[in-house]
Protein backbone atom coordinates (compact mmCIF):
# COMPACT_ATOMS: atom_id res chain seq x y z
CA UNK A 1 0.00 0.00 0.00
CA UNK A 2 1.36 3.49 -0.97
CA UNK A 3 1.87 5.79 1.90
CA UNK A 4 0.27 9.32 1.53
CA UNK A 5 1.91 12.28 2.85
CA UNK A 6 0.25 15.45 3.48
CA UNK A 7 1.55 18.93 1.76
CA UNK A 8 3.30 19.52 5.21
CA UNK A 9 5.42 16.91 5.33
CA UNK A 10 6.89 17.27 1.69
CA UNK A 11 9.97 19.32 1.42
CA UNK A 12 8.95 22.57 -0.27
CA UNK A 13 10.61 22.08 -2.74
CA UNK A 14 9.00 18.41 -3.56
CA UNK A 15 5.48 20.19 -3.55
CA UNK A 16 3.21 20.23 -6.26
CA UNK A 17 3.12 23.81 -7.96
CA UNK A 18 1.16 26.54 -6.47
CA UNK A 19 -2.46 26.67 -7.72
CA UNK A 20 -4.10 29.79 -8.25
CA UNK A 21 -5.95 29.71 -5.53
CA UNK A 22 -2.71 29.79 -3.35
CA UNK A 23 -1.54 32.61 -5.09
CA UNK A 24 -4.62 34.69 -4.55
CA UNK A 25 -4.48 33.80 -0.80
CA UNK A 26 -0.88 35.51 -0.92
CA UNK A 27 -2.07 38.73 -2.10
CA UNK A 28 -4.91 38.21 0.31
CA UNK A 29 -2.59 37.81 3.23
CA UNK A 30 -0.12 40.63 2.42
CA UNK A 31 -2.97 42.79 2.19
CA UNK A 32 -4.64 42.49 5.55
CA UNK A 33 -0.96 42.11 7.06
CA UNK A 34 0.75 44.92 5.54
CA UNK A 35 -2.51 46.97 6.25
CA UNK A 36 -2.30 46.11 9.98
CA UNK A 37 1.48 46.84 10.09
CA UNK A 38 0.92 50.59 8.48
CA UNK A 39 -1.80 51.66 10.85
CA UNK A 40 0.43 50.13 13.55
CA UNK A 41 3.06 51.80 12.65
CA UNK A 42 1.36 55.22 11.60
CA UNK A 43 -0.48 55.42 14.93
CA UNK A 44 3.41 55.08 16.65
CA UNK A 45 4.60 57.76 14.62
CA UNK A 46 1.55 60.26 14.26
CA UNK A 47 0.32 59.99 17.87
CA UNK A 48 3.01 58.45 20.04
CA UNK A 49 6.28 59.89 18.75
CA UNK A 50 5.55 63.86 19.77
CA UNK A 51 5.04 62.41 23.18
CA UNK A 52 8.30 61.13 23.51
CA UNK A 53 10.15 64.34 22.52
CA UNK A 54 7.60 65.92 25.32
CA UNK A 55 9.99 66.64 28.49
CA UNK A 56 6.77 65.83 30.92
CA UNK A 57 6.82 63.12 33.14
CA UNK A 58 2.89 62.32 31.78
CA UNK A 59 3.92 62.44 28.63
CA UNK A 60 6.66 59.59 28.98
CA UNK A 61 4.20 57.22 30.76
CA UNK A 62 1.32 57.70 28.07
CA UNK A 63 4.49 56.91 25.31
CA UNK A 64 5.25 53.84 27.11
CA UNK A 65 1.65 52.70 27.51
CA UNK A 66 0.70 53.60 24.10
CA UNK A 67 4.03 51.49 22.82
CA UNK A 68 2.14 48.36 25.20
CA UNK A 69 -0.54 48.90 23.63
CA UNK A 70 0.45 48.84 20.02
CA UNK A 71 2.54 45.32 20.78
CA UNK A 72 -0.64 44.06 22.06
CA UNK A 73 -2.43 45.19 18.48
CA UNK A 74 0.36 43.21 16.47
CA UNK A 75 0.12 40.30 19.14
CA UNK A 76 -3.60 40.14 18.25
CA UNK A 77 -2.62 41.01 14.19
CA UNK A 78 -0.47 37.41 14.53
CA UNK A 79 -3.16 35.61 16.17
CA UNK A 80 -5.87 36.76 13.65
CA UNK A 81 -2.85 36.04 10.78
CA UNK A 82 -3.13 32.35 12.03
CA UNK A 83 -6.71 32.41 12.17
CA UNK A 84 -7.56 33.39 9.11
CA UNK A 85 -4.57 32.15 6.35
CA UNK A 86 -2.58 29.43 8.42
CA UNK A 87 -4.70 27.73 11.08
CA UNK A 88 -2.91 25.70 13.48
CA UNK A 89 -2.76 24.98 17.49
CA UNK A 90 -0.16 24.73 19.97
CA UNK A 91 0.26 21.34 21.67
CA UNK A 92 1.73 22.15 25.30
CA UNK A 93 3.16 19.66 27.73
CA UNK A 94 4.82 20.43 30.72
CA UNK A 95 7.85 18.87 32.34
CA UNK A 96 6.44 16.30 35.32
CA UNK A 97 10.03 14.83 36.26
CA UNK A 98 13.37 16.06 36.53
CA UNK A 99 14.58 19.95 37.32
CA UNK A 100 11.89 22.94 36.29
CA UNK A 101 9.17 20.06 36.96
CA UNK A 102 4.93 20.04 37.63
CA UNK A 103 2.79 18.43 39.55
CA UNK A 104 -0.34 17.65 37.98
CA UNK A 105 -2.02 20.04 40.60
CA UNK A 106 0.14 22.69 39.45
CA UNK A 107 -0.89 22.34 35.54
CA UNK A 108 -4.64 22.67 36.62
CA UNK A 109 -3.75 26.07 37.99
CA UNK A 110 -1.67 26.77 34.97
CA UNK A 111 -4.58 26.40 32.83
CA UNK A 112 -7.66 28.64 32.91
CA UNK A 113 -10.53 26.84 30.40
CA UNK A 114 -14.01 28.60 29.91
CA UNK A 115 -17.24 26.99 30.51
CA UNK A 116 -16.85 24.95 27.22
CA UNK A 117 -13.31 23.56 27.96
CA UNK A 118 -11.51 26.35 25.88
CA UNK A 119 -8.38 27.46 26.97
CA UNK A 120 -8.54 30.99 27.24
CA UNK A 121 -5.17 31.49 29.25
CA UNK A 122 -2.03 30.13 30.97
CA UNK A 123 -1.11 31.34 34.45
CA UNK A 124 3.12 31.31 33.43
CA UNK A 125 5.07 33.66 34.88
CA UNK A 126 4.99 37.31 34.42
CA UNK A 127 8.79 38.07 34.59
CA UNK A 128 10.32 35.86 32.59
CA UNK A 129 13.46 35.09 30.27
CA UNK A 130 12.44 33.03 27.30
CA UNK A 131 14.35 30.22 25.49
CA UNK A 132 13.74 27.38 22.93
CA UNK A 133 15.61 25.98 20.29
CA UNK A 134 15.25 27.36 17.12
CA UNK A 135 14.00 25.61 14.24
CA UNK A 136 12.61 27.54 11.31
CA UNK A 137 11.75 31.56 11.11
CA UNK A 138 8.82 31.31 12.14
CA UNK A 139 9.56 30.37 15.76
CA UNK A 140 9.70 33.72 17.62
CA UNK A 141 5.63 33.99 15.35
CA UNK A 142 4.82 31.20 17.64
CA UNK A 143 6.16 32.15 20.80
CA UNK A 144 4.96 35.50 20.71
CA UNK A 145 1.37 34.12 19.61
CA UNK A 146 2.00 31.76 23.51
CA UNK A 147 2.46 35.08 25.03
CA UNK A 148 -0.86 36.37 24.06
CA UNK A 149 -2.34 33.67 26.59
CA UNK A 150 0.11 33.95 28.94
CA UNK A 151 -1.25 37.41 29.31
CA UNK A 152 2.47 39.52 28.44
CA UNK A 153 2.36 40.01 25.00
CA UNK A 154 2.32 43.84 25.32
CA UNK A 155 5.90 43.59 27.21
CA UNK A 156 7.75 40.97 24.74
CA UNK A 157 11.26 42.06 23.80
CA UNK A 158 13.65 40.28 20.98
CA UNK A 159 17.41 40.48 20.15
CA UNK A 160 17.51 40.69 16.36
CA UNK A 161 20.27 41.61 13.84
CA UNK A 162 21.22 45.03 13.67
CA UNK A 163 20.62 44.86 9.83
CA UNK A 164 17.02 44.82 10.41
CA UNK A 165 16.57 48.20 12.75
CA UNK A 166 15.71 50.05 9.18
CA UNK A 167 13.49 47.37 7.47
CA UNK A 168 10.63 49.56 6.45
CA UNK A 169 7.95 49.62 8.36
CA UNK A 170 9.28 46.52 10.33
CA UNK A 171 12.38 47.96 11.38
CA UNK A 172 10.22 50.83 12.58
CA UNK A 173 7.83 49.23 14.27
CA UNK A 174 10.53 46.96 16.62
CA UNK A 175 12.46 50.33 17.41
CA UNK A 176 9.57 51.81 18.96
CA UNK A 177 8.93 48.12 20.70
CA UNK A 178 12.47 48.51 22.19
CA UNK A 179 13.68 45.79 20.64
CA UNK A 180 17.35 45.52 21.54
CA UNK A 181 19.58 45.04 18.23
CA UNK A 182 23.10 43.33 18.07
CA UNK A 183 25.92 43.94 15.40
CA UNK A 184 26.87 40.32 16.36
CA UNK A 185 30.43 41.77 17.50
CA UNK A 186 30.32 40.62 21.36
CA UNK A 187 32.84 42.93 21.81
CA UNK A 188 30.27 45.86 21.33
CA UNK A 189 27.15 43.73 21.64
CA UNK A 190 27.79 42.90 25.59
CA UNK A 191 27.31 46.08 26.81
CA UNK A 192 24.53 47.23 24.75
CA UNK A 193 22.60 44.12 25.99
CA UNK A 194 23.63 44.74 29.37
CA UNK A 195 22.48 48.53 29.11
CA UNK A 196 19.57 47.95 27.75
CA UNK A 197 18.15 44.81 29.73
CA UNK A 198 19.38 46.40 32.68
CA UNK A 199 17.33 49.34 31.91
CA UNK A 200 13.91 46.99 30.98
CA UNK A 201 14.36 44.94 34.25
CA UNK A 202 14.73 47.95 36.74
CA UNK A 203 11.48 49.92 34.82
CA UNK A 204 9.40 46.45 34.94
CA UNK A 205 10.29 45.68 38.95
CA UNK A 206 9.96 49.67 39.71
CA UNK A 207 6.14 49.76 37.72
CA UNK A 208 5.48 46.26 38.70
CA UNK A 209 4.81 45.30 34.74
CA UNK A 210 5.33 42.43 32.90
CA UNK A 211 8.57 41.38 30.94
CA UNK A 212 8.98 38.63 28.54
CA UNK A 213 12.53 38.83 26.77
CA UNK A 214 12.74 36.21 24.09
CA UNK A 215 16.22 34.41 23.29
CA UNK A 216 17.67 31.92 20.94
CA UNK A 217 20.74 30.23 22.53
CA UNK A 218 21.91 28.41 19.47
CA UNK A 219 22.28 31.86 17.56
CA UNK A 220 20.70 30.59 14.17
CA UNK A 221 18.72 27.67 12.66
CA UNK A 222 19.78 24.04 11.75
CA UNK A 223 20.30 23.98 8.43
CA UNK A 224 23.10 22.42 5.90
CA UNK A 225 25.41 25.38 6.54
CA UNK A 226 25.44 25.41 10.30
CA UNK A 227 25.31 21.69 11.23
CA UNK A 228 29.06 21.78 10.16
CA UNK A 229 29.29 24.54 12.60
CA UNK A 230 28.35 23.05 15.37
CA UNK A 231 29.99 19.56 14.94
CA UNK A 232 33.01 21.68 14.83
CA UNK A 233 31.99 23.33 18.22
CA UNK A 234 31.68 19.52 19.44
CA UNK A 235 35.22 18.28 18.60
CA UNK A 236 36.61 20.97 20.11
CA UNK A 237 34.63 20.29 23.21
CA UNK A 238 35.23 16.86 22.67
CA UNK A 239 31.88 15.73 23.39
CA UNK A 240 29.26 14.61 20.82
CA UNK A 241 27.25 16.89 18.87
CA UNK A 242 23.46 17.16 18.74
CA UNK A 243 21.31 15.45 16.33
CA UNK A 244 18.09 17.09 16.18
CA UNK A 245 19.37 20.90 17.51
CA UNK A 246 22.61 23.36 17.54
CA UNK A 247 24.74 23.35 20.57
CA UNK A 248 23.83 26.55 22.58
CA UNK A 249 26.34 29.20 23.21
CA UNK A 250 25.79 30.19 26.11
CA UNK A 251 27.20 33.70 26.87
CA UNK A 252 24.58 35.52 25.88
CA UNK A 253 21.95 34.14 27.90
CA UNK A 254 24.70 34.49 30.73
CA UNK A 255 24.88 38.05 30.51
CA UNK A 256 21.07 38.63 30.44
CA UNK A 257 20.35 36.50 33.11
CA UNK A 258 22.92 38.30 34.98
CA UNK A 259 21.51 41.49 33.92
CA UNK A 260 18.17 40.99 34.61
CA UNK A 261 18.39 38.87 38.08
CA UNK A 262 19.46 41.53 40.30
CA UNK A 263 16.70 43.77 38.87
CA UNK A 264 13.88 41.31 39.25
CA UNK A 265 14.57 38.88 42.13
CA UNK A 266 11.76 36.69 41.11
CA UNK A 267 13.13 36.47 37.87
CA UNK A 268 11.75 32.96 35.99
CA UNK A 269 13.58 31.26 32.78
CA UNK A 270 11.07 29.39 30.54
CA UNK A 271 12.61 26.48 28.76
CA UNK A 272 10.60 25.58 25.52
CA UNK A 273 11.46 22.79 23.27
CA UNK A 274 9.58 22.81 20.11
CA UNK A 275 8.78 20.46 17.75
CA UNK A 276 6.51 21.03 14.16
CA UNK A 277 5.47 17.91 12.33
CA UNK A 278 6.51 16.68 9.12
CA UNK A 279 10.39 17.33 10.20
CA UNK A 280 12.40 13.79 10.21
CA UNK A 281 14.81 13.60 12.36
CA UNK A 282 17.87 15.14 11.63
CA UNK A 283 15.78 17.08 8.57
CA UNK A 284 16.38 21.03 8.35
CA UNK A 285 13.12 23.05 9.76
CA UNK A 286 13.25 25.80 7.05
CA UNK A 287 13.10 22.65 3.92
CA UNK A 288 9.26 22.37 5.00
CA UNK A 289 8.30 25.21 7.04
CA UNK A 290 9.02 29.21 5.75
CA UNK A 291 7.21 32.21 6.75
CA UNK A 292 6.16 32.37 2.98
CA UNK A 293 5.19 28.72 3.03
CA UNK A 294 2.73 29.26 5.88
CA UNK A 295 0.92 32.54 5.83
CA UNK A 296 1.14 32.38 1.62
CA UNK A 297 0.65 28.97 0.63
CA UNK A 298 -1.77 28.15 3.16
CA UNK A 299 0.47 24.85 4.60
CA UNK A 300 0.59 25.56 8.19
CA UNK A 301 2.18 23.07 10.18
CA UNK A 302 -0.92 21.32 12.04
CA UNK A 303 0.55 21.56 15.31
CA UNK A 304 3.21 23.44 17.36
CA UNK A 305 4.25 21.16 19.94
CA UNK A 306 6.00 23.26 23.17
CA UNK A 307 7.28 21.03 26.14
CA UNK A 308 7.70 23.62 29.12
CA UNK A 309 10.03 24.14 32.05
CA UNK A 310 10.03 26.79 34.19
CA UNK A 311 13.45 27.69 36.74
CA UNK A 312 13.72 30.28 39.03
CA UNK A 313 16.53 31.58 38.35
CA UNK A 314 18.02 32.83 41.69
CA UNK A 315 17.43 29.23 42.82
CA UNK A 316 17.76 26.84 39.71
CA UNK A 317 20.42 28.48 37.56
CA UNK A 318 23.90 28.57 38.13
CA UNK A 319 24.31 32.45 36.73
CA UNK A 320 27.03 32.91 39.27
CA UNK A 321 27.73 35.57 42.01
CA UNK A 322 25.91 38.52 41.58
CA UNK A 323 25.55 39.77 45.29
CA UNK A 324 27.57 42.68 44.37
CA UNK A 325 25.91 43.86 41.23
CA UNK A 326 23.61 47.19 42.39
CA UNK A 327 20.06 46.92 40.35
CA UNK A 328 19.81 50.60 40.45
CA UNK A 329 23.23 51.41 38.62
CA UNK A 330 22.51 50.96 34.57
CA UNK A 331 25.77 51.32 32.35
CA UNK A 332 25.49 54.05 30.30
CA UNK A 333 22.19 55.47 32.06
CA UNK A 334 24.19 58.39 33.85
CA UNK A 335 26.75 56.58 35.93
CA UNK A 336 29.99 56.03 35.92
CA UNK A 337 29.87 52.88 37.84
CA UNK A 338 30.11 49.63 35.16
CA UNK A 339 28.09 46.62 36.81
CA UNK A 340 29.29 43.43 37.59
CA UNK A 341 27.24 41.45 35.07
CA UNK A 342 30.04 43.30 31.81
CA UNK A 343 33.20 41.48 33.35
CA UNK A 344 32.64 38.33 35.50
CA UNK A 345 35.29 35.06 36.24
CA UNK A 346 35.83 32.40 33.83
CA UNK A 347 34.90 29.84 36.30
CA UNK A 348 31.34 30.72 36.33
CA UNK A 349 31.06 31.43 32.92
CA UNK A 350 32.72 27.73 32.04
CA UNK A 351 29.82 26.55 35.11
CA UNK A 352 26.51 28.16 33.16
CA UNK A 353 28.28 26.60 29.82
CA UNK A 354 28.49 22.96 31.15
CA UNK A 355 24.54 23.50 32.82
CA UNK A 356 23.36 25.15 29.50
CA UNK A 357 24.49 22.21 27.08
CA UNK A 358 23.07 19.53 29.56
CA UNK A 359 19.80 21.30 29.18
CA UNK A 360 20.35 21.34 25.57
CA UNK A 361 21.41 17.57 25.72
CA UNK A 362 17.67 16.37 27.41
CA UNK A 363 16.39 18.84 25.17
CA UNK A 364 17.88 16.72 22.49
CA UNK A 365 16.75 13.28 23.82
CA UNK A 366 13.40 15.00 24.28
CA UNK A 367 13.01 15.54 20.73
CA UNK A 368 14.43 11.95 19.42
CA UNK A 369 11.86 9.96 21.96
CA UNK A 370 9.15 12.02 20.55
CA UNK A 371 9.72 11.71 17.14
CA UNK A 372 9.64 8.06 17.69
CA UNK A 373 6.84 8.10 19.50
CA UNK A 374 3.47 7.14 17.29
CA UNK A 375 1.20 9.94 19.40
CA UNK A 376 1.87 12.75 21.06
CA UNK A 377 1.25 13.08 24.50
CA UNK A 378 -1.77 12.60 26.34
CA UNK A 379 -1.62 14.93 28.80
CA UNK A 380 -0.76 17.66 26.15
CA UNK A 381 -2.85 21.12 26.36
CA UNK A 382 -4.51 22.35 22.79
CA UNK A 383 -4.41 25.89 22.03
CA UNK A 384 -6.12 26.81 18.68
CA UNK A 385 -4.11 29.75 17.94
CA UNK A 386 -7.05 32.78 16.99
CA UNK A 387 -8.19 35.68 19.08
CA UNK A 388 -10.49 34.69 22.38
CA UNK A 389 -13.00 37.58 20.98
CA UNK A 390 -13.60 38.37 16.95
CA UNK A 391 -14.34 42.01 19.34
CA UNK A 392 -10.44 41.85 18.99
CA UNK A 393 -10.09 42.28 15.20
CA UNK A 394 -10.22 46.51 15.12
CA UNK A 395 -7.78 46.72 17.87
CA UNK A 396 -5.31 43.87 15.68
CA UNK A 397 -5.52 46.95 13.21
CA UNK A 398 -5.43 49.94 16.09
CA UNK A 399 -8.39 51.31 15.56
CA UNK A 400 -9.40 51.56 19.00
CA UNK A 401 -5.88 53.39 20.13
CA UNK A 402 -7.26 56.99 20.30
CA UNK A 403 -10.43 55.60 22.69
CA UNK A 404 -7.60 53.89 24.88
CA UNK A 405 -5.34 57.11 24.74
CA UNK A 406 -8.38 59.01 25.90
CA UNK A 407 -9.02 56.50 28.74
CA UNK A 408 -5.42 56.33 29.67
CA UNK A 409 -5.22 60.56 29.92
CA UNK A 410 -8.17 60.35 31.87
CA UNK A 411 -6.21 58.17 34.57
CA UNK A 412 -3.43 60.39 34.56
CA UNK A 413 -4.95 63.11 35.16
CA UNK A 414 -7.12 62.12 37.94
CA UNK A 415 -3.40 60.60 39.36
CA UNK A 416 -1.57 64.17 39.29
Amino acid sequence: MTHVHKLHQLPISARPPKTGSQKLHAVVFFAVFLSGCVMINAFQFIFLLPLKILPFAWSKKLYDEGIRYTKGAFAALMNLMNQLFAPTRLSITFETEGQGKFTEEEIQRIVERDASGKVTALRLPTKSVIIANHQVYSDWWYVWCLTYFMGTHKDVFIVLKKSLKWVPIAGWGMQFYRFIFLARSWASDRLELSTQLSKLGRQAEEEDKPLTFILYPEGTLVSKDTRPISKRYADKLGISDLSNILLPRSTGLHYSLRSLAPRIPALKMIDITMIYPGIPARGYGQSYYTLRSIFCDRIPPPVIHMHIRIFDVAKDVPIGDISATNPNVVPNGGSSHMPVEVDFPEDEKAEFDLWLRKLWIDKDEFITTFLQSASGRKDAVEIPLELRHMREIPHAFCLFAPAAAAVLWKKLTRAT
